[in-house]
């Protein structure tokens, strides 16, 4: 049946702000996606995001929404501990999901995801849209070229400041703290650009002593021959940056993790041997949204029947890492990965 459909019809889990402010605005841009419907456990809330946001259908739960035979994508963007049991709720009710990282709270729970796809044959994909976006693709283009030389390093930072202790970011039952909400970016986009996985990892973390959630996580992933070095503060001054390094060149993205959709972002390629970035050349990439990248690559895999890129199970690797750092930072230890 969905080989035949011209558009992805998607129902949204939740009013999350991601949700509403940035990813359904994205997918409404696209010619293949069409944001049916919203739920939420309160009905008024879901009924005033669909009026704003044009969404024709609102429900007052999530198991309204899942089951509506009109709806065959779910988007899922709830809070982290929810996003395993929803996500296997919408695909065992006949939905493909596009799930909001990271995946889950541990390894173990993220790969029964592997299960739960094989059983309802439904496509699920955790939502790292910097993958889609034309800067990384590009990155990881000229390493692949050997633009840089033989790539050794890769230096990231992601921060930005919440104290508040009501934000879910700042709950550490439910997933918060710094690295499971903006130091999985550099665990996966690492990942990305090496394109293997690291043969052990290490962590350090101070956290705060009321919220109890890691306030500032430095990692560091080994993956032979190369290393990953990350810093992710959630009570830092707001700054993202990644500088990835070869023998010969380095490549620098600005802005890596929210790349504006409204204006060209940059990469900077220096091959120079010189301190002073005489040989520095800036690529400019055409203005885009990443979310609409994703949900169209997403789609297009749905409607024309083949495996979402990259699959399920780049999630349960990545988190895999997520979890062996959270290890490392309690034991003091490095930790294998296996």
């Amino acid at each position: 049946m969905t080989a035949k459909l011209s558009k992805l019809r998607w129902g949204v889990l939740g009013v999350a702000k991601i949700a509403t402010a940035k990813v359904i605005p994205a997918m409404q841009q696209s010619a293949i996606c069409d944001v049916a419907a919203i739920a939420s456990r309160d009905l008024a809330r879901a009924r005033d995001a669909a009026a704003s946001l044009k969404i024709r259908r609102a429900y007052g739960s999530y198991e309204e929404l899942l089951a509506d035979p009109d709806i065959d994508a779910v988007y899922n963007p709830l809070p982290n501990h929810l996003h395993v049991p929803w996500t296997i709720r919408a695909a065992e009710s006949g939905k493909h999901v596009l799930c909001e990282k990271p995946i889950a709270l541990t390894t173990a729970e993220a790969r029964r995801l592997i299960a739960v796809r094989n059983a309802t044959g439904k496509q699920i994909q955790e939502a790292f849209m910097v993958r889609a976006h034309p800067q990384w693709v590009k990155a990881r283009e000229l390493v692949r070229e050997g633009r840089i030389g033989t790539l050794r390093s890769m230096l990231g930072y992601f921060s930005y400041f919440n104290d508040d202790p009501a934000n879910i970011r700042n709950i550490p039952e439910i997933g918060g703290g710094a690295l499971m909400d903006i130091g999985c970016y550099l665990v996966n986009t690492s990942r990305f650009i090496f394109e293997r996985e690291p043969v052990r990892v290490s962590g350090f973390m101070e956290h705060d002593p009321k919220l109890q959630v890691d306030r500032l996580t430095s990692i560091m992933l080994d993956y032979g021959g190369g290393h990953a070095v990350g810093t992710c503060s959630t009570q830092m001054t707001p700054y993202q940056r990644i500088q990835i390094f070869g023998t010969t060149g380095r490549i620098d993205i600005v802005i890596p993790f929210n790349a504006p959709p409204d204006r060209p972002c940059q990469i900077v390629v220096d091959i120079a041997t010189d301190f002073r970035g005489t040989g520095a050349e800036t690529i400019e990439l055409p203005v885009c949204d990443q979310y609409t990248i994703q949900a169209d690559l997403f789609s297009r895999a749905v409607i024309e029947g083949h495996p979402v890129d990259p699959p399920i199970e780049d999630a349960v690797a990545n988190m895999t890492c997520i979890e062996a750092i959270f290890k490392s930072a309690a034991s003091g230890n490095h930790i294998p990965i296996t």
